[in-house]
């Protein structure tokens, strides 16, 4: 079944070019490429509402199906194809085009761009906002630092989610979508989040990416370090110099660099056992080993009867979820029927600190300053000289 759908996503993409119209110039496109967000995946039902002109067409078959100016309804996933409102269409999927002045709105929220409306496992919609990277990062910067924060901070991370957004795109070409919506990509919020500095900072650096040797690279970043950042060998299939690490005493006016987490047992238990652990009654957990920022690479988890099961820290942390250990420089002990847990950071701390970056910016550094500190060895280049162009 995920065969068929990944192939019929895969037809999706060349057909709705078809019916979205003229594309933009070569060199428009080589600098704004448009980059695949998923915005919704697994619901029901959306509500859709265009204001303005738009069009609407199957995705199958490039033949348009309603036109309009105004439009509120619900789309919901049915067994052979799609309901809007009413009307039973026999598609996999349907693509929305509003023009220049219209407006989307996906379940109340804004968005710039045109979108998909997908049916995925039987009758699920899969949304995906097709958007230029510039548009897009408007949506995105005011999620993951504050309008309020220095505008060389603002530029910092307008750069790196530029370039992360665009590596992430050749990356996944043969993928449903090139980028998710929420902390598993970068948080995104469409039109309705943009704010003046942060438009401001994505304009005032409008094309710039980063590469290391001529290449993109991803540019992970994260709240905060506490104290170094991590290197990228320890979780990833990724060692080049500027996701080494780096020591990092810039964001200690962080409300994450500390924290306290007491978790209940039989959470932690049922998680394990769901995950495939056999597990009983925890009676204790202990780190094992730590890496080289000091993060905790292994731990060992114990029931009462002996049984025990070694864990990487990432895995750990996934399990129980990135709100709930906040990054893995911690320390663990349990307590009667809790996980006791303190802290430090938030944030697989890969890349750029963002607090950091802040912290930098209070004392007058640059966004290039603050790039070069946190990614060393990186250069700050236009999109459309790098190699391998989108």
């Amino acid at each position: 079944m995920r065969k068929i759908f990944l192939a019929i996503l895969i037809v999706v993409n060349l057909l709705s070019v078809a019916c979205a119209g003229d594309a933009p110039a070569s060199s428009e496109k080589d600098l704004n490429p448009v980059m695949r967000v998923c915005i919704i995946d697994g619901s029901p039902s959306i509500r859709l509402a265009l204001k303005g002109a738009y069009s609407i067409c199957a995705i199958d078959t490039g033949k348009a199906i309603m036109d309009g100016s105004l439009l509120d309804t619900v789309v919901t996933g049915a067994k052979d194809g799609l309901l809007i409102g009413d009307k039973e269409l026999k598609t996999y999927g349907v693509a929305v085009k509003v023009e220049k002045d219209s407006t989307i709105y996906v379940d109340g929220k804004r968005f710039r761009g045109e979108i998909d409306v997908i049916t995925k496992d039987g009758s699920k919609l899969m949304v995906i906002n097709h958007i230029p990277v510039e548009d897009y990062l408007y949506g995105v910067l005011h999620h993951e630092v504050s309008d309020r924060w220095p505008i060389a901070a603002l530029k910092a991370q307008a750069i790196a989610a530029r370039t992360f957004a665009i590596y992430q795109a050749r990356q996944n070409k043969l993928q449903p979508y090139d980028l998710r919506s929420d902390i598993y990509s970068q948080v995104y919020g469409g039109s309705g989040s943009e704010k003046w500095a942060t438009t401001k900072a994505v304009n005032l650096t409008r094309s710039k990416v980063l590469t290391y040797k001529g290449e993109l690279f991803p540019t992970y970043y994260h709240a905060t370090c506490a104290g170094s950042t991590e290197d990228a060998a320890s979780l990833w299939n990724i060692n080049i110099p500027p996701l080494k690490g780096a020591r990092c005493s810039f964001c200690f006016s962080s409300p994450h660099y500390k924290w306290a987490k007491e978790i209940p047992l039989s959470d932690i238990e049922d998680k394990l056992k769901k995950s495939g652990y056999n597990i009983g009654k925890i009676s204790s957990v202990a780190v094992l080993s730590r890496n080289r920022s000091g993060r905790v690479d292994k731990l060992e988890i114990k029931d009462a009867s002996g049984v025990s099961i070694v864990l990487k820290a990432k895995e750990f942390r996934q399990l129980l979820g990135p709100n709930e250990i906040r990054s893995t420089r911690f320390e663990a002990a349990v307590k009667q029927d809790r996980l006791a847990v303190t802290g430090r950071g938030w944030g697989h701390g890969v890349g750029m600190c963002q607090w950091g970056a802040y912290g930098l910016s209070k004392r007058g550094r640059t966004a290039e300053e603050i790039i070069k500190f946190y990614y060393p060895g990186a250069k700050i280049t236009s999109l459309d000289k790098i190699k391998d162009k989108p």
